[in-house]
């Protein structure tokens, strides 16, 4: 008999526990004593001959690599003597001990985007795509600032930050933007932040209300300093709405951005130095890359529809009585996710999107660059492949990526590898080398796995080169031109693990229950505390996933992890990095070792497929003092 199978017959009834082998752990808990028993398997179901939206009515077509990328600008700093009302420190931890150095500002409005230049997504304008050409043609949008995706922070350690959101959306009802809710609340992924600023699904703000983040950026466990070689530094982050029962739609509205960190080391500027820098490729070099997939409307109208069983676009509807989900301001929630208006499997578009331009193209000079890959959902799962197609007429061949990180923080040392698998929120820092090309090559990424129409998890098979989906293509161009920057031999060591340090193992078990989403077997309830966990203690968790056809990427907020076995095998070289989203595919199981430190408060772990998220595949947990966790 398997390990698996073993657990699996001693977790066969509620409040069943097995004793944790690690030093210093309590026990395995799967289902606690609150958990409900016996759910139904008589929810919301497809027949088999169901056809969702991309099959019977796809989007308009347009030429792949035949309109340029976005590229988002890097946010500027605002004098903080300009907030009106003016910063109130009380309201965020250690707001002392980490002034802020730098101050910004974010509008979140709408306006209408040009996924393309052509007719239905632009104004036909060769090359004219985003906020350029006629303002009156484009798909209406979410954004920050103007722009989506939203302008690229460029932050430091040791530079705390403060930012502040203002919703000048319009109301329920008044947007050209109908399947998403006005309410947003924004999270930057993978940060080290205090609760009141991690923008946690329940801390939403209403039109004409505004949200302070302040960022301490600081390494975990190292409040009070740390040296270049700091192990547990981050690099590429990203921030989206988290809105709880809506993140999918307003994430799929627009709400997305970068957060950049730079250090003593990965520094930013590939002539640094200082002899310890990286020296990484650096300013117009590096290059952040969020991948969206759409569909859209015969008009060119980005669409979130799946299906539509009475004809209309999915509208969020009022609850019957505002609820107290835990706001951090003590605001209510009057609007519940209507379930019913959409699949809750998942939700795949059939144009993929890179940074908010479908199959775009980027003119590149003959030298290394840094690409910062991210898939910002929310449902595809992606399997990137280089794909080069020399200018002088010969045979197309494929080309390996040098992968620099894993979750956007960067490996031991590089790995040259010929595909890398981008799940929901998973960042992958790469290398493209075009010197190696000649002028006129083009060096193409398509996507090569397949996916379920209904979004839920893979098919287990992989696209041939007639099928693969195009994702977007470099252009190589004139000459070689000096290159600056460097290919490391080796990058981070791995903090060590202490498992003296281990408290307690828990485990979470990743289900479809009556048409909707479980942890645990039960669905996210923001007032109700699932862990328990004491500030400075370390655990192991592990997470398995009981669907045979679904998959899920799994985040956790505040602290990163490291994977001990997957499956009962060793992490492979990608996998042995410091990471905060599990690949959690159908049957896997996968266990890993955290900690929590520097703050307290509330915060969540859920799937990143967030169709699933908002059906309702998410725990709350808390930070609390010593003494005090369960």
């Amino acid at each position: 008999m398997k390990r698996r199978d073993a657990l699996k017959l001693g977790f066969g009834a509620a409040g069943a526990t097995v004793a944790a082998t690690q030093a210093g752990a309590v026990e395995i808990e799967q289902w606690p004593e609150n958990a409900e028993e016996g759910l139904p398997q008589t929810g919301l179901v497809f027949p088999d001959t169901f056809q969702p939206s991309i099959v019977t009515d796809p989007s308009p077509y347009v030429e792949p690599f035949t309109a340029p990328l976005n590229i988002m600008p890097v946010a500027e700093p605002v004098d903080p003597a300009t907030y009106d009302p003016p910063i109130e420190p009380a309201r965020h931890q250690r707001f002392d001990d980490f002034p802020p150095q730098k101050h910004y500002q974010e509008v979140i409005s709408e306006f209408r985007w040009k996924y393309h230049w052509q007719p239905p997504y632009g104004d036909g304008t060769p090359d004219v795509v985003g906020r350029g050409g006629d303002p009156d043609v484009g798909s209406w949008h979410w954004g920050f600032n103007g722009i989506t995706p939203g302008e690229t922070y460029h932050a430091h350690y040791g530079e705390p930050v403060f930012l502040r959101r203002i919703n000048m959306l319009s109301p329920v009802g008044a947007n050209n933007v109908q399947f998403a809710l006005p309410s947003p609340t924004v999270h930057l992924h993978n940060a080290h932040t205090a609760s009141e600023s991690d923008g946690i699904p329940q801390d939403f703000f209403n039109p004409g209300e505004f949200w302070d983040h302040h960022y301490a950026n600081f390494p975990a466990g190292s409040p009070d300093g740390w040296s270049a070689f700091n192990t547990e530094i981050m690099n590429t982050l990203w921030y989206h709405d988290h809105r709880l029962d809506f993140t999918a739609t307003n994430v799929y509205a627009g709400l997305s951005g970068f957060y950049l960190l730079f250090d003593e080391r990965d520094s930013g500027n590939e002539r640094d130095r200082n002899r310890n820098a990286f020296r990484l490729p650096s300013g117009k070099y590096d290059v952040p890359l969020i991948l969206h997939d759409v569909q859209f409307t015969s008009d060119g109208q980005a669409r979130w529809d799946f299906f539509l069983p009475d004809g209309d676009q999915p509208n969020p509807e009022p609850r019957p009585e505002p609820v107290d989900v835990g706001n951090s301001q003590g605001t209510d929630d009057t609007f519940d996710s209507n379930r019913l208006q959409y699949t809750t499997q998942g939700m795949v578009g059939d144009m993929i999107t890179v940074n908010r331009i479908i199959t775009p193209y980027l003119d590149v000079d003959r030298r290394k660059y840094r690409f910062r890959f991210l898939n910002g959902g929310p449902s595809r799962l992606y399997r990137l492949r280089l794909r080069v197609v020399p200018g002088n007429g010969g045979d197309p061949y494929y080309d390996d990526w040098i992968i620099l990180s894993n979750d956007g923080n960067l490996l031991e040392a590089p790995l040259v590898e010929p595909t890398f698998n981008l799940w929901v929120a998973n960042r992958f820092d790469v290398i493209v080398d075009f010197s190696k090309y000649r002028d006129g090559d083009k060096i193409q990424v398509w996507n090569d796995l397949e996916i379920r129409d209904d979004g839920a998890g893979p098919t287990g098979y992989t696209l041939d080169d007639e099928n693969m989906m195009p994702v977007m293509e470099f252009r190589a161009k004139g000459g070689r031109v000096r290159d600056f920057s460097r290919i490391p031999r080796r990058m981070r060591p791995l903090p060590d693990i202490d498992m003296s340090e281990v408290r307690r193992e828990r485990l979470f078990v990743f289900d479809y229950d009556n048409g909707l989403w479980t942890v645990n077997g039960r669905l996210m309830d923001p007032n109700r505390v699932d862990a328990k966990i004491e500030q400075g203690s370390a655990e192991i968790w592990t997470f398995r996933n009981e669907g045979n056809a679904w998959a899920h990427p799994v985040h956790t907020h505040f602290e990163e992890f490291q994977i001990l076995e997957v499956n009962g095998r060793k992490p492979t070289a990608v996998e042995r990095a410091r990471k905060d989203v599990v690949s959690l595919g159908p049957g896997d199981e996968v266990r890993f070792f955290s900690r929590w430190r520097d703050f307290l408060g509330k915060h969540v772990m859920h799937c990143h497929n967030v169709v699933h998220e908002d059906h309702a595949m998410m725990i709350r947990w808390d930070i609390v003092e010593p003494g005090q966790g369960d």
